[in-house]
């Protein structure tokens, strides 16, 4: 994988999270630089974490299985894709309330918004990319977003929230198709 793809998974992975910190925006009744960072640090260690664990359980059965690799992180990909997709539409009007930021409301959320990158991580290592700069890079680019998810949040509300899910599902999607496509001889970049 290059650079640009792992840029393009990052963002599109970090999109559950992006969401979810706008909608945690939005409930805010003042947005604080702390706030900010406490709701990136904990999408961003979960969405870093969870792709390493399932990294190295893949990693366990990819000998196995090298045969079809490709055919499973396209099914892994092109399902997650779109089961964000259909989530977004599904919940394109719910209403965001204020959440306090503590570990039990925020391990749950963080949980929740990065069972997707557990499952990509095991594509990782059907893939052989090199796991800890990958991680990485997907931890800091959701720490990223998700601050200035929280921000947009406070001052846009919930018009960039289906929206963004919308495209991470694609993104998703789009990445497991290329991958497939690569894999097969019919796409080679």
């Amino acid at each position: 994988m290059t650079f640009l793809d792992f840029f393009i998974l990052a963002v599109g992975l970090s999109m559950d999270a992006f969401a979810v910190a706008v909608c945690l925006g939005l409930g805010m009744e003042r947005v604080s630089v702390r706030k900010r960072a406490i709701v990136g640090a904990y999408f961003g260690i979960f969405q870093g974490g969870m792709p390493l664990i399932g990294y190295y359980a893949g990693r366990l059965f990819a000998g196995l299985i090298a045969k079809y690799d490709h055919w499973i992180a396209f099914t892994l990909l092109v399902f997650l894709g779109g089961k964000m997709i259909v989530a977004s539409i599904k919940s394109a009007d719910e209403e965001c309330e204020e959440i306090p930021l503590t570990p039990r409301n925020m391990i749950p959320l963080a949980t929740a918004t990065s069972i997707d990158a557990l499952i990509i991580g095991v594509s990782l290592a059907f893939l052989h990319v090199r796991i800890i700069p990958a991680v990485s890079f997907i931890g800091a680019m959701t720490f990223t977003l998700s601050a200035i998810g929280v921000g947009i949040g406070k001052a846009f509300g919930l018009k960039f929230k289906s929206k963004a899910e919308i495209a991470g599902g694609a993104i998703l999607v789009l990445m497991g198709v290329k991958i497939l496509l690569e894999h097969t001889g019919i796409f080679i970049v």
